[in-house]
């Protein structure tokens, strides 16, 4: 009998090992895609024509569109860098999705904001009637709408039916744009007009960056660990993982916080899904399967040089729920679009990309967390050598950091975004420090999430605490803000931990 509990452990053991064996070799894979691009990029930076297409009258405009709750520290300097991007020509369209704070209030002061009468196309529905619309008297293409507490996507589907151009970005309140970001986004557009449906940029954590006027003038990495860990999950997320899924044609995902779309195919599909958790996850799945479902051409494109910044959690308790929330939301979206799983004609999204999120990111927490548990139960009991316990520990975690260290490397030399040396040093020790403890945490995390959406628990988040961003004006300059989390007509309002996520290890969200 203890021999064949033996074989058992050894043949559990290899099979863990050589899931992250493969698991980190796909990634590395990904890693060498987006190796092909961004240093060429980068090259062509400055014969991208960015300043004929901010000139030009055949710019297609852009509606900003993004859904606000309790934002108060950072709402004005957010729509200030929206409002200051160069663009021939956009407007921004902000849903007030019931906030309790003082949110409005800083808008209407900061914009001279007056009510108006406005008609709603009612191409897509919601299921909150608009309460009231606002325009500002500044001479600025601002419009805020006012709506009871529903949620982020079906705000985002009144902030969508009343848009007025035929691209809509969809940004988070919290978030600021770099001032080209939008220009750069557009180029695919204006590139192929027929084909291409939808692109996304990079995220990047603004925490304990220098703002001015609504533009980061000075990254800086976090000081606290938990943030800065987080700023490598982004890189490795952004640069490697999408970059790559990119190259091959198999994007499932562009972030909620800062993404490009035709208002055409947007309507088409029905908007947002405003009973998804994963809002900007499901959108993205959902395209490929109505487009290809109908045999349209199409393209979804990524493009790692435009850049967004938004404020990461820099609380455990935060941090937490939005893991588990990301999580959920990946297995009901993988869930809900089973039908697409292996299937030819959905192509490399269904018989690849696919696959691989089932695969590699729904399943990578239970496997990590079964991986350590039983190494170390082995190890303990003498049925696992110290060999193959430090070939598990190889695997799992020095390949990953080895990955991450490969990523930073690949983003210096390309974008060169943070200029001092101690904050590279930094995001390289962080590097290493996420694999002792943090990564075994947020698996935990992530497989409360999974138990909760298979028992249909009801989520929970609690409060979000905003800091406002560092070296704003002095009216944001220190700002606290607790924000309650609540629970509206339509379900939880996810305004609170919005943001770029990261999901697993490449970032499903």
């Amino acid at each position: 009998m203890k021999d064949v509990v033996a074989t058992l452990v050894h043949a559990n053991q290899y099979l863990v090992i050589g899931y992250f064996l493969v698991l980190n070799t796909v990634y590395l894979v990904l890693l060498a895609l987006a190796g092909r691009t961004v240093p060429r990029l980068a090259r062509r930076r400055r014969l991208t024509g960015l300043d004929d297409l901010a000139t030009s009258p055949l710019t297609p405009p852009v509606s900003i569109v993004t859904a606000a709750y309790n934002e108060e520290p950072t709402i004005v300097e957010s729509v200030r860098a929206m409002l200051a991007l160069r663009y021939p020509r956009h407007e921004v369209v902000l849903v007030d999705d019931g906030s309790r704070d003082g949110t409005f209030d800083r808008l209407r002061e900061a914009f001279g904001l007056v009510p108006v009468e406005r008609v709603r196309p009612q191409e897509i529905a919601s299921q909150e009637p608009v309460r009231s619309v606002y325009v500002s008297t500044h001479s600025v293409p601002l419009t805020v709408v006012r709506t009871a507490n529903s949620g982020k996507a079906d705000s985002l589907n009144v902030g969508i039916d009343l848009a007025s151009h035929p691209l809509v970005c969809m940004v988070d309140a919290d978030s600021l744009l770099d001032e080209d970001a939008l220009l750069t986004l557009a180029q695919p557009f204006v590139a192929d007009p027929l084909h291409v449906v939808a692109a996304g940029g990079v995220i990047r954590p603004v925490n304990d960056s220098v703002v001015r006027h609504g533009q980061v003038v000075e990254p800086r990495i976090p000081r606290g660990w938990l943030p800065r860990i987080q700023v490598v999950e982004y890189l490795r997320a952004f640069l490697m993982g999408r970059t790559g899924w990119a190259r091959l044609h198999g994007l499932l995902i562009i972030s909620g916080a800062f993404g490009l779309s035709r208002r055409d195919v947007l309507v088409e599909v029905g908007g947002m899904n405003a009973d998804s958790l994963g809002e900007d996850f499901e959108l993205v799945v959902r395209l490929p399967r109505h487009l290809r479902g109908r045999r349209r051409p199409y393209r979804v494109e990524f493009i790692p040089e435009p850049v967004c910044w938004t404020e990461v959690p820099d609380s455990a308790g935060v941090l937490a729920r939005q893991r588990r929330r990301w999580h959920r939301g990946l297995y009901e979206t993988l869930l809900r679009h089973r039908r697409m799983l292996l299937r030819p004609r959905y192509g490399v999204i269904g018989m690849v990309a696919y696959p691989y999120f089932v695969l590699f990111e729904l399943l990578a927490p239970l496997l990590e967390v079964w991986g350590l548990v039983t190494v170390a139960v082995g190890f303990g009991c003498g049925l696992i050598s110290p060999a193959v316990a430090l070939l598990f520990l190889l695997a799992a975690f020095g390949y990953a950091i080895l990955l991450s260290l490969l990523a930073l490397l690949l983003d210096e030399l390309g974008l060169h975004r943070y200029r001092r040396l101690g904050d590279l040093a930094a995001v390289a020790a962080a590097a290493v420090a996420e694999n002792l403890g943090y990564r075994q945490i947020t698996a935990l995390w992530r497989l409360q999430g999974w138990w909760a959406s298979l028992r249909n628990g009801t989520p929970v988040w609690g409060e979000m605490t905003r800091s406002g961003f560092a070296g704003t004006t002095p009216l944001d300059h220190g700002s606290h803000a607790t924000v309650p989390e609540t629970t509206g007509p339509a379900g939880p309002s996810r305004h609170p931990d919005g943001g770029a996520p990261p999901s697993g290890r490449t970032a499903a969200r």
